[in-house]
């Protein structure tokens, strides 16, 4: 079978074609899988439902061991699609801890950290969009009267 990546793979109903290419694919499209919800506030705020994770975003873990915990994003790793949470850490036998990497479906994002202009930029886009959008769809409709 083909090693090299290839979007063909996507399309696939194939379990281990999706497997495949999720594994093999390169950081610019993992970066897409590292995408968490929005918490309902900045979902009604900006307009979108998920957000790529960044560094120093504040997130509440949704499933798993340590569900109801918040904490910022310590490390986003795009090779393992995996996210590291400060605070969340797991004690290994020979004592030492060890940070709890998590899947970035299971965190909602709480805060944003908007240093950054281009993803200002992104949310905003967005934003104006959906309002142009709804302005259009609120147009009243013309009535044709019937001569009769």
């Amino acid at each position: 079978m083909k090693k090299q990546f290839s979007n063909s793979w996507k399309s696939s109903k194939q379990p281990r074609k999706q497997r495949k290419f999720r594994f093999n694919a390169p950081l610019h499209i993992k970066q897409k899988f590292v995408r968490a919800h929005l918490s309902k506030e900045l979902r009604a705020k900006y307009g979108r439902r998920a957000v790529t994770l960044r560094k120093k975003d504040t997130v509440k873990i949704a499933r798993g061991q340590f569900k109801g915990k918040t904490g910022k994003v310590d490390k986003v790793d795009l090779r393992n699609c995996k996210v590291y949470v400060a605070g969340i850490t797991v004690t290994k036998k020979d004592g030492n801890t060890a940070f709890f990497p998590l899947y970035p479906s299971n965190l909602i994002i709480t805060e944003l950290v908007l240093e950054d202009k281009e993803r200002q930029k992104i949310l905003d886009k967005i934003k104006i969009k959906d309002k142009t959008e709804k302005q259009v769809k609120q147009k009243p409709v013309k009535q044709v009267k019937k001569n009769g």
